[in-house]
């Protein structure tokens, strides 16, 4: 009889660890006071500086919770370190969908990390949503209808410089420095297209591995090359690595750099170890307001919201650091999301309200920048601006650029 008993309760006991992410209809990770959301971000290794993405995300999930939530339901946000390696997103992921039964995986750092549980990810009906990438794979909805990025197309952004550079420069000796991944890849392929008849104007183009030591020697190739003109389709560190480097060897190109590498705190570690000017005039895309730019920006109602929730709810980190800006920004279009799937909250239903956004009042985007979804258009952002390092600010130049290319 004991061990009857015993039996007995050992299944209620894994039954209500089981139901315990579940709300009566079945719908994993949602019950009717919560919606558990999963990610994995690298709070430590080569892209740490990433971590603040999430942090940012999480900060605005805790303003909506003290607003009630989305229907009631108040945001769970769980993230993982993947220390930016493929392999452990891949662990960390599975076990926030078969451990931790979330209801979606939001806002991965890093392209190969997202492309690698993406398979996995579909496979199991589980929602990818607004992954930080912008490579055309994570946006193939017949290969992954339940994926989405939400990053500008690197193509598209890849295309605008080249398109810039034909334009303003068709003389240019261009230099690439990419790294070795589907992010850098589609970077010089948008290039290279952008570019046009001028696509021959490339002399070098040089590769760089995430986990390698340095990018010395690539550039020194690049320099080599006679590039009067360098193109840094880098991740954070490489991309300050790349100015380093460039500056050591006495070199002054005119420099592009990915939008993804162009925090104003990484601009300032470059000019602490170079010579204070030697970013000038870099030219990049961005698409959020700079919060570090108060002279522009400094009474803007989604600035000051974001430096107030930054200080409510995150004190103990950087303001001035853009990357929390980014994550509140997918943060509300997850949100926007999940609004518009509606009180009876299911996998299916978030995914439809994600395929069919028309967000235009995302406070923490540029004015004129609207994310906007579709079945067969799974770029959130085809949107950005043009900028243009001075005086230690990125300030705009140029009409909005479209990156749906």
């Amino acid at each position: 009889m004991k061990r009857l008993l015993a039996l007995t309760c050992g299944v209620l006991v894994a039954l209500v660890v089981g139901l315990a992410g579940a709300q009566a209809d079945g719908t994993t990770g949602v019950t009717a006071t919560s919606i558990l959301i999963g990610g994995t971000d690298p709070l430590s290794g080569p892209a740490a500086a990433f971590e603040s993405i999430a942090y940012g995300a999480d900060g605005y999930f805790k303003y909506v919770n003290d607003k009630g939530g989305v229907f009631g339901r108040k945001i769970k946000y769980e993230f993982l370190d993947d220390a930016f390696d493929p392999a452990l997103t891949v662990q960390q992921t599975r076990r926030l969908v078969e451990q931790d039964n979330v209801f979606a995986i939001f806002n991965e750092a890093g392209t190969e990390h997202a492309e690698a549980v993406a398979p996995y990810l579909n496979q199991k009906s589980v929602p990818q949503l607004f992954a930080g990438s912008g490579t055309s794979t994570l946006a193939d909805g017949k290969r992954f209808p339940w994926t989405l990025p939400y990053l500008p197309s690197f193509r598209g952004e890849g295309f605008i410089y080249g398109r810039y550079i034909a334009r303003t420069t068709p003389k240019a000796k261009i230099g690439v420095l990419y790294e070795d991944s589907d992010f850098g890849k589609d970077l010089l392929s948008g290039l290279k297209r952008g570019l046009a008849s001028h696509a021959k104007q490339v002399v070098s183009s040089q590769a760089y591995d995430v986990t390698g030591a340095d990018v010395n020697s690539q550039i020194a190739a690049l320099k080599s090359a006679h590039a009067d003109t360098l193109m840094l389709f880098a991740t954070p560190k490489a991309a300050i690595q790349g100015y380093i480097a460039a500056y050591k060897l006495g070199w002054g190109p005119n420099v592009f750099v990915s939008a993804v590498s162009i925090a104003p705190a990484l601009m300032d570690i470059v000019r602490a170890s170079t010579n204070g000017h030697f970013p000038e005039r870099s030219i990049s895309i961005a698409f959020i307001k700079d919060p570090t730019n108060l002279k522009k920006w400094g009474k803007d109602p989604g600035v000051l919201l974001y430096r107030r929730l930054m200080k409510q709810y995150e004190p103990g980190r950087h303001v001035d650091d853009a990357y929390h800006e980014y994550g509140m920004a997918v943060a509300f279009t997850l949100v926007d999301a999940l609004q518009h799937a509606g009180k009876n909250l299911t996998r299916e239903g978030v995914m439809k309200a994600a395929t069919n956004l028309n967000e235009k009042n995302n406070p923490f985007l540029l004015p004129g920048i609207v994310v906007k979804t579709g079945p067969s258009d799974r770029y959130p952002l085809e949107q950005a601006q043009l900028y243009r390092y001075h005086q230690k600010v990125w300030r705009e130049f140029g009409p909005l650029q479209s990156s749906a290319k």
